[in-house]
Parts: C-alpha cells; structure tokens; sequence
C-alpha cells in the first residue's frame, strides 16, 4: 500500500507539472541561465556588492554577451550575403549540371517536370503551410514570452536566491525542514555540473569542427564555429542545425567535394559527442555512469523530444542525488545506548532518576534533598516519603 501510495503521489505530481508547465518551463530556463551565471554574481556578493546591484550587473553582462554573440554570427554572414547569393546560384547551376551526367542522366526536360510537380504539391498544400506558419510563429512568440520571463526570473534568483533555502526550512514541519533543504542544495549542484559539463562539450564540438572548417579554406568558419557551440546546449535539433549551416555555407562557397568532407567531419564529431564526450564528462561530474547517461538522453528524447532530452541528464542526476540521501538516511543507525555501569556524572540516554550532581545550582530535587547537603538514611529520603523504589523523583523545583 505504501508503495501504491508513492507511486499515485508521484502520477499526480508529474500531472500538475504538465498542467503548470506554461510556468515550469520559464522557471527550468531560469535554473539553467543561473547555474551560468551564477559564478561571477557570488563573486560580486563576496567583495561586499549590495544583492541586487550584482544581480542587476551580471544580468546586463549575461545580455551583452548573448546580444554580441547573435550579431558575431550575423554580421559576417550579412556582410557576405550578396556573395553568398551568388554562389548559391552558381552552387545550384552545378549541382543541376552533375545531375545531368552519369549515373542520373537528368536531362533539362526531366529537372524541369520535377521541378513544376514540386511547385503543384505547394500549391495543393497551401493550406497546411499556412497553418504551420501560423503555429510556427506562435511557437517563436511563446518562445520570446518565455525568454523574457526567464531573464526576470533569473535576476530574482541571483538576487535572492540564498535566502531560498532558510526560508524553506522555516516553512517545513519536523525533520523535513532538514531533510528537503539537504536535497535542494544537493541538486542543485548537480543541475550545475550538468551546465558546465554541456558547456565543455559543445567547446569540444566547437573546436574540432572550426579547425577541420580552417583546414578546408571555408568562409564564416569562426562564426560556424561559434554557432556550433551555442547550439549545443539545445539537444539534437541544435547539433542538425548547425550542422545543416555549415555544410551549405561549405557547398556554396568551396564546392560539393569539401562539403562532403563538412559532412562526414561533423557526422563523426556528434557521434564522438553523442556516445564518447558526452558521457564521459556528464559521468564524471554528475557522479553517473556513462550508459546511464546515454540511456536517459535515448529515454528523454523518445518520450518528450527535445525538451526531454535536454531535461534528461539532470533529472536522473536528481533522482540519483535524492536516491544517494534516503540510502545514507536509512543506513545511518542511532549511536548505542551507554551501558548502566557508567558513572553518575554521565548519565544513560534514556529516562532514569536524576541525583544531585546532575541538578542544576538552586534547585531542590524531591523534598528533603538538597545541593549540597547529602542524603542520609531517614533524614532525606525514607520509605514511603520523597522516592520510593521503581518511581521517578519529583520534577525540580527553583529554591
């Protein structure tokens, strides 16, 4: 029954989570953004800085660098815009004359009759592309709302977050007000070495596949390079779209042979993240094995997609924080009672008759018994007056 009832509380639980989750989701952005910047506001704070004027600065740090980032990116690639254009032109012309040669033997008329089929099936499914449109755009300006919400939250979590945890210890009854602040701080170091651990990852990614973009000669390939890293934090779709940029970026500017080459550089390094780097350095600083690891993202992402994949390490690294401290709760056993031998200045743990070295100065224990003045037969305590033996002696009274 106990087992039915955690397992009811845990459905129930995991329910109101996905009726809420127009609200968790901001909240698990914000926990993510913190753990990164996190850091340089508790140095601030250490050096006497007031709680909300580190928070309000490394919050407008945190925005800089992001901004500077999307316009690192964005620059060169609109600076090489009418280039690129070209290129794609001239790209497409010799991808059409490689076509037309053996094996395919496409002639003019074949791509032409391809091509006006294609354009007849985005005329039949106008509909369908306008909805999806409609939800794609309703998706990015969720997506803004959230961001937006999430930065707010971020600020108030830097700002006064370290009150959080005595606060949820005032709140809580009995031993909860230990155990559940114990837990909290416990995951959340584990939801920051899970940041960490995907920042060094995606550094990893970053690097190995900007030095094979530099070998070939290709344009954009410290911008590559930088979206690389910044898409790694987003599971799978990141990595396919990063990817996808650099392999047409490569096509039209050096040609189909060295962006196959892109291709297999980048196929081998996700695949190197995928089964090799990212679980050796999710293991080592989640304290999880690196099958584990693999099989949560693999459970993650076939259950909730992306969202799940990214949620996936951290929440098994709390289910194992959670799962470490029942079993040193329910291992650890009371120290053993003293035995009945010891001396009466160090009494048993357990209820017993108090004496007087044991009273505090100016209290009377029982009736004719004082600090002091020793017990004598029949002028302190006597049968049938005061204690008796197998009954407790009076509660102590101020003199």
């Amino acid at each position: 029954m106990q087992l039915l009832l955690v397992l009811l509380s845990t459905w129930v639980t995991l329910w109101l989570v996905g009726k809420a989750w127009s609200v968790v989701w901001p909240v698990v952005i914000a926990l993510l953004l913190t753990t990164l910047t996190w850091p340089p506001a508790r140095f601030l704070r250490k050096h006497k800085w007031p709680p909300a004027l580190a928070a309000t600065v490394v919050t407008l740090l945190f925005l800089v660098v992001a901004i500077g980032t999307i316009v690192g990116i964005a620059a060169p690639v609109g600076a090489k815009s009418g280039e690129l254009a070209d290129q794609v032109v001239a790209g497409i012309a010799e991808l059409r004359d490689w076509a037309a040669g053996p094996p395919f033997n496409i002639t003019d008329d074949q791509a032409n009759q391809y091509i006006n089929t294609g354009v007849d099936k985005l005329q039949a499914s106008v509909g369908s592309i306008a909805t999806a449109t409609l939800s794609g755009v309703g998706s990015v300006f969720n997506g803004l709302v959230n961001t937006i919400l999430a930065l707010f939250l971020m600020f108030f979590f830097l700002k006064d977050g370290p009150r959080f945890l005595p606060w949820l210890s005032r709140q809580l009854p009995g031993r909860l007000a230990t155990d559940v602040p114990e837990v909290a701080s416990r995951s959340w170091n584990a939801l920051g070495s899970f940041v960490r651990s995907q920042a060094l990852v995606g550094l990893l990614d970053a690097v190995l596949i900007g030095i094979g973009l530099a070998v070939l000669g290709v344009d954009l390939a410290l911008p590559l390079a930088v979206l690389t890293f910044v898409t790694a934090f987003v599971p799978i779709v990141g990595a396919l779209f990063a990817g996808f940029v650099a392999v047409v970026i490569t096509f039209v500017t050096n040609g189909w042979t060295d962006a196959l080459i892109v291709l297999i550089i980048i196929i081998v390094v996700q695949q190197l993240e995928g089964n090799v780097f990212q679980p050796m350095v999710q293991s080592r600083g989640l304290g999880l094995h690196a099958g584990v690891v693999l099989l949560a993202v693999t459970l993650g992402s076939s259950l909730y997609g992306i969202v799940g994949a990214l949620l996936a390490v951290p929440v098994a690294a709390m289910i194992a924080v959670l799962w470490i401290y029942l079993r040193e709760q329910l291992t650890d056993t009371p120290p053993p009672a003293q035995p009945a031998s010891d001396s009466a200045s160090e009494p048993s743990p357990g209820p017993g008759p108090a004496t007087a070295s044991d009273a505090a100065p100016g209290t009377v224990l029982g009736s004719g018994t004082t600090p002091g003045s020793g017990t004598t037969p029949g002028s302190g305590t006597t049968p049938g007056s005061g204690t008796t033996p197998g009954e407790m002696p009076a509660q102590p009274t101020q003199a």
